[in-house]
C-alpha cells in the first residue's frame, strides 16, 4: 500500500476514533459503544475492529459491518453481539446480516417539534405586525395632515380677516369723513354673525370708537377701553406687514384672539383705523373636530386592517400547519398521507409538490420493500447507496452457491389441491429464505420448488463458505421440526453446496434487470443438489477443504458430474462440531 494511501487510512481512522470518543451516538460507532458498555468487547478491541473496517473500505471498497468484523476477529460470538444490541435498542434481530438500521428506526417515533414556552402563532404575529404598521402609518399621516390643516386654517382665517379689513376700510372712508356713525355701524353689523369673527370696530383719528359690533362700546376712547374694561390679559405677539398690524392676545376669560388692524386713509391722509378680532379658539375647535374625524376614520381602518390581517394570518398558518402535520406523518413512514390543499398560489403549489413527493416515496418504499425480499438487506443497502457500483455492473470473485429443492415434490403436488401446494411452497420458501438471509446470503431466485442462495457476493464475507453450510444446516433443522408437525414433505429437502469463482452482476434488458451469478461453480452446485437425497446436504471438495475443521462428514464415492471430464469428490454433511448452526445432526 502506498504512503499516501496509508496516510488516508490513518487520517480516516483518527477521525472515526475521535468521533467515537466525542459522540458515541453516531452511525456505526454507536454499535461499538453499546458493545463496549455492555462488556462484550474492550476499547482496544473496538479500535482494532474499526481499523479493519477502514482498511477494507479504503483498500478494496468492501463494506463490512462492525459487528461482523468483531465476530470474525474472535472478540465475541454473534449471539453475544446480538443480545447486547437487542437489549439496548429493544429489537429482535436474528442475525448480524439483518437490516439493523431499519429495525432500530422502526422503534423511533418522529421527533415532536417542541414549541417555546411563549408561543406566538404565525397568524398572531402577522396580525400584530400589520396592526403596528397600520397604526404607525395612520398616526404619522394624521399628525402631518393635522399640522397642514392647522396651518391652512390659520392662513385661511388671516386671509378672511384681511379681506374683511379691505372691505371695511374701503367702504368706511366717506361715512368716517361725514361722521356718519349710523352708516358705519350698518357697515359692520353683519360681521358679528360670521363664524370665527369676535368683533369689528372703527375708530377715527382721535381714537374714538365710531362703530363697534358691541354697541355699548361706541363713543369710548380706544386707549382707555382695555384698561377700563380689563378685557385684555396679555399681548403675545405683534407683527406689521404692508400697513396691517397683527397681534395676538389672551382675554381674561381665557379666549385667544388674533387681531388685525388697518388704517383708513384718503389721499394718504389717515382718517382712522378698522380692527377685526378673530377667534383662535375657533381654529382649535375646528382642529379638534378634524382630529376626532381622523381618529374615527383611523379606528375604522385599523379594525378593517386587523380583520384582514387575522384572516390572512390564518390563511397562511393553516396550510403551514397542514404541511407540518404531513411532515410528521412522513417521518413516521406514512407515505400515503396527503395534504389535499386546493389553493391557487405558491402554498397550493407547495402542497401539490409535497403530495407528489409522498407518492414517489411510497412507490419507492414499495419497490424497496419488495426488492429487499429478493436480494437481502445488505445488497439492498448497497444498491440504494451506490446504484452505479461496479459490483452491481459485473465482477469476478469467490462465492459459495447453495441449491435446495424438495424431493418427490412433483408426485406430491399431483395428489394435492392447488391451494395446499401453494401453502406448502410458501412455507418452504419462507423458512429457506430466513435461513439464507440470517447467515448473510441473498436469495438469487426461486426455481419451481428450488431455491438458489448466494454467499460472498456482492457483500464480501471472508467466511462465506461456513455461512452457506450453516444456513443449510439451519434450514434442514427447521424443516425437520416442521415435518414433525405434519408437513412431512418438508423433511425431503435436498441441498447442494459448492464454492469457487463466479461472475456476478446485473444481467437483463432495459425492461427488466436481475442481479445474479453465473459460472461453472453455479452449475456444479446445481448438480450436487441433484445428488442429495431427502434431508441431506452434499458439499464439494472445495467447500470441505475450507471448513473441514468444524464439519463431520461422510466421504462419498467419486461422482460423475455433467460438464466435467473427471468425476468429482463430494461429501455428505453429518453435523457441525458446535451448536451455532442450529444443532443439526444427521
Amino acid at each position: 500500500m502506498s504512503r499516501s494511501l496509508i496516510r488516508k487510512v490513518h487520517t480516516l481512522n483518527d477521525t472515526l476514533i475521535n468521533r467515537f470518543r466525542r459522540s458515541p451516538k453516531r452511525s456505526k460507532l454507536l454499535f461499538g459503544e453499546v458493545l463496549r458498555k455492555n462488556g462484550v468487547i474492550t476499547y482496544r478491541q473496538l479500535e482494532k475492529a474499526l481499523n479493519v473496517q477502514i482498511n477494507r473500505r479504503v483498500q478494496v471498497g468492501q463494506v463490512t459491518r462492525l459487528g461482523q468484523i468483531i465476530v470474525e476477529l474472535g472478540y465475541a460470538t454473534e449471539q453475544k453481539v446480538l443480545q447486547a444490541i437487542n437489549r439496548h435498542y429493544r429489537i429482535s434481530a436474528q442475525s448480524l446480516s439483518d437490516n439493523l438500521d431499519s429495525l432500530i428506526t422502526e422503534k423511533k417515533d418522529f421527533p415532536e417539534v417542541r414549541l417555546p414556552r411563549v408561543y406566538f402563532p404565525i397568524w398572531l404575529q402577522f396580525s400584530v405586525t400589520t396592526t403596528v404598521i397600520i397604526t404607525l402609518t395612520i398616526l404619522v399621516l394624521g399628525f402631518i395632515n393635522i399640522g397642514r390643516e392647522k396651518e391652512q386654517l390659520y392662513l385661511q382665517t388671516v386671509k378672511t380677516g384681511m379681506v374683511s379689513l379691505s372691505y371695511f376700510s374701503n367702504n368706511a372712508r366717506i361715512p368716517l369723513l361725514n361722521n356718519d356713525i349710523l352708516r358705519l355701524n350698518t357697515l359692520i353689523k353683519e360681521a358679528a354673525s360670521v363664524e370665527g369673527i369676535l368683533y369689528v370696530f372703527i375708530i377715527d383719528h382721535t381714537k374714538v370708537i365710531k362703530a363697534h359690533t358691541d354697541y355699548n362700546k361706541i363713543g369710548l376712547n380706544f386707549n382707555k377701553m382695555a384698561i377700563i374694561d380689563g378685557d385684555i390679559d396679555t399681548i403675545q405677539a405683534v407683527d406689521r406687514q404692508n400697513g396691517t398690524t397683527h397681534y395676538r392676545y389672551t382675554l381674561t376669560s381665557g379666549e385667544h384672539v388674533l387681531a388685525l388692524s388697518q388704517p383708513i386713509t384718503v389721499e394718504s391722509k389717515a382718517l382712522g383705523h378698522v380692527s377685526v378680532g378673530l377667534s383662535l379658539d375657533f381654529l382649535e375647535q375646528l382642529i379638534h373636530e378634524k382630529k376626532t374625524s381622523i381618529a374615527f376614520i383611523s379606528l375604522f381602518i385599523m379594525g378593517f386592517g386587523i380583520s384582514i390581517a387575522v384572516l390572512l394570518g390564518f390563511g397562511f398558518s393553516r396550510p403551514i400547519k397542514k404541511l407540518v402535520d404531513a411532515t410528521r406523518e412522513i417521518g413516521k413512514g406514512n407515505y400515503q398521507y396527503k395534504v389535499n390543499m386546493k389553493r391557487n398560489d405558491e402554498l397550493g403549489k407547495l402542497a401539490g409538490a409535497f403530495d407528489y413527493m409522498t407518492n414517489e416515496l411510497w412507490l419507492k418504499s414499495l419497490i424497496q420493500e419488495s426488492f429487499g425480499k429478493y436480494v437481502g438487506p445488505e445488497v439492498l443497502d448497497m444498491i440504494i447507496a451506490d446504484p452505479e457500483s461496479m459490483r452491481l455492473k459485473g465482477q469476478k470473485g469467490s462465492a459459495t452457491i447453495l441449491f435446495s429443492d424438495i424431493r418427490r415434490f412433483t408426485t406430491f403436488s399431483e395428489a394435492r389441491e392447488p391451494e395446499e401446494v401453494v401453502e406448502v411452497l410458501n412455507k418452504y420458501f419462507d423458512v429457506a429464505s430466513q435461513s439464507i438471509l440470517r447467515y448473510g446470503g441473498y436469495i438469487d431466485k426461486f426455481l419451481g420448488d428450488g431455491v438458489l442462495g448466494v454467499f460472498g457476493v456482492p457483500i464480501r464475507h471472508d467466511d462465506h463458505v461456513e455461512r452457506a453450510v450453516r444456513a443449510a444446516v439451519d434450514m434442514q433443522s427447521s424443516f425437520r421440526k416442521l415435518s414433525e408437525n405434519g408437513d412431512s414433505i418438508l423433511s425431503s429437502l435436498g441441498v447442494g453446496i459448492n464454492s469457487g469463482v463466479v461472475v456476478s452482476g446485473s444481467i437483463g434488458s432495459q425492461v427488466r434487470m436481475e442481479y445474479t451469478v453465473i459460472g461453472d461453480t453455479v452449475n456444479v452446485a446445481s448438480r450436487l443438489n441433484g445428488l442429495a437425497g431427502a434431508g441431506e446436504i452434499i458439499i464439494s471438495h472445495a467447500v470441505y477443504e475450507k471448513i473441514k475443521d468444524i464439519l463431520t462428514v461422510q466421504t462419498l464415492p467419486l461422482q460423475p458430474i455433467r460438464g466435467k471430464t473427471e468425476p468429482v469428490q463430494v461429501y455428505k454433511v453429518l453435523g457441525i462440531k458446535d451448536n451455532r448452526g442450529g444443532g443439526y445432526e444427521q
